[in-house]
């Protein structure tokens, strides 16, 4: 008899396995643009080595999602200076009349989109072992790594885990997800050697989690966690120096303990293939916002010049910097969240309990043993136009009840907010927007916003329904 676990697996793989015919599509097309790529860089005078890498390379990716990455290898004597554009130049020349987008990592490279099939061009040194000049140096060394490792029945393990974990939300090493690349997929798969056994130890494991496959540090397991403080560490089998994990954010990690252990409980498709999030209407928001009781404020604003990953770079360490000013300032905040549809418009929410404060608060003095603060104390809050009452003595220490100054969060945020933010944390190129346009709505003053655009109406649902969708 099949048990239901058998069962889900064996839909799920079908429906990740790619056809031959679609598996001969990709190969030639990447076998085609290698091609390409290796001719516009002859006739520009550039001596290069071109080589199709990551899942394409090592047939890992999944049924209808390919992503063929072409990696130009230079030679390291190239400038640094000129080491990215010369390639980006390249790319550009090698896939003319396709859509073409620019994008950033260390350096740049080209994102292309050739029959509806995503393509990266991205340059790296042929640099040796342990000589690494740029992040993309040991991708090749990667792809040899892993490659002859692999069966076909790896590579339907891998499969499910890649699918899984985007399934849940959690895959993407870029800074919007902050989660597990299919590098790392790949490897806790050869560690564990089968999707199960992943989940099973993710079930189990207490931070930090610590691979290393490779052996880099036999019978010295004890210094990883010293050299890597974080909460999942991999050690890269081409370079002992290097956590293949460390763009996986604890949060991430977390939710993956958590959907893992569920999963093995209940095992249901659905953590593969999640429902689609289906925006509340007009009625449902309202009356939702309204259930809440809380204050959920909204700054919204537009345009950011910056590549992706810089930009949710940004707008992460801008809405940290905020939470902390909202804070300090007496709100207490019931959650907050970033939403961009990473071209014109972009959101920070912050939803806080209260909108208002009363207008007075306490603020603790010094101790009577402290004669000289205490002193201090006296001197600045006895006669000051913002003490409302005291100084008084109580439970051995001097207080005050003193005036805030602002009892209303949006009048807070104008206020920080009206020169960019700067002062209060706000990245730089956010500052910029902000200083530019900037708008800020309450509750149900963002239903404009949310009956245009559909992505984020989606998101607000989920926002405020507030659980994983695999729950």
């Amino acid at each position: 008899m099949v048990s239901n676990l058998e069962k889900v697996l064996t839909n799920v793989l079908k429906k990740v396995t790619p056809s031959e015919k679609e598996r001969k599509e990709v190969l030639l097309l990447a076998d085609t643009l290698v091609e390409k790529v290796k001719k516009t860089a002859k006739e520009a005078g550039v001596e290069a080595k071109v080589r199709v890498e990551g899942s394409v390379a090592k047939d890992t990716w999944l049924r209808g999602e390919p992503d063929i990455d072409i990696f130009t290898q230079l030679p390291t004597s190239t400038p640094r200076e000129t080491f990215g554009t010369v390639c980006l130049k390249i790319a550009k020349e090698a896939t003319k009349g396709s859509k073409q987008v620019e994008r950033f990592a260390e350096h740049p490279y080209l994102e292309a989109f050739i029959n509806s099939t995503r393509v990266n061009i991205v340059p790296c040194y042929q640099a040796k072992p342990s000589e690494w000049i740029s992040a993309t140096d040991r991708t090749p060394y990667h792809t040899d790594f892993v490659k002859p490792k692999l069966d076909d029945r790896l590579r339907g393990e891998i499969r499910l885990l890649k699918r899984f974990m985007k399934g849940i939300g959690v895959y993407g090493a870029e800074i919007k997800v902050g989660g597990f690349s299919g590098y790392l997929c790949e490897l806790l798969t050869l560690h564990y050697r089968t999707f199960i056994d992943v989940l099973k130890a993710a079930a189990n494991c207490r931070k930090p989690w610590i691979i290393d496959y490779a052996d880099h540090y036999k019978e010295r397991e004890g210094e990883i966690p010293k050299i890597f403080e974080d909460p999942i560490v991999v050690v890269d089998p081409v370079d002992k120096g290097r956590n293949v994990a460390s763009a996986v954010r604890e949060e991430r990690l977390i939710e993956f303990i958590a959907a893992s252990r569920r999963f093995l409980q209940h095992p249901l498709q659905e953590f593969f293939y999640p429902k689609l999030t289906k925006a509340f209407s007009e009625r449902q928001l309202i009356k939702s916002i309204k259930t809440r009781g809380t204050a959920i404020v909204f700054v919204k604003f537009g345009i950011v010049k910056a590549v992706p990953d810089i930009l949710w770079g940004q707008l992460y360490k801008t809405q940290r910097s905020l939470h902390k000013m909202l804070h300090q300032s007496d709100f207490h905040l019931v959650n907050d969240a970033v939403w961009s549809d990473e071209k014109t418009l972009n959101l920070l929410f912050f939803e806080v309990e209260n909108r208002f404060l009363p207008s007075t608060k306490k603020h603790n003095g010094p101790p009577i043993e402290k004669r000289v603060e205490c002193e201090n104390f006296l001197r600045k809050h006895f006669e000051s136009s913002t003490t409302v009452s005291g100084p008084r003595l109580e439970n051995g220490r001097w207080i005050v009840e003193i005036q805030r100054k602002h009892t209303d969060i949006i009048g807070l945020l104008k206020d920080k907010l009206r020169t960019g933010g700067r002062q209060v944390g706000v990245a730089d190129l956010i500052s910029k927007a902000l200083a530019n346009s900037r708008e800020i709505l309450v509750n149900e003053e963002i239903m404009n916003v949310y009956l245009s655009n559909n992505d984020f109406a989606k998101f607000l649902t989920s926002y405020i329904k507030g659980k994983p969708h695999w729950l």
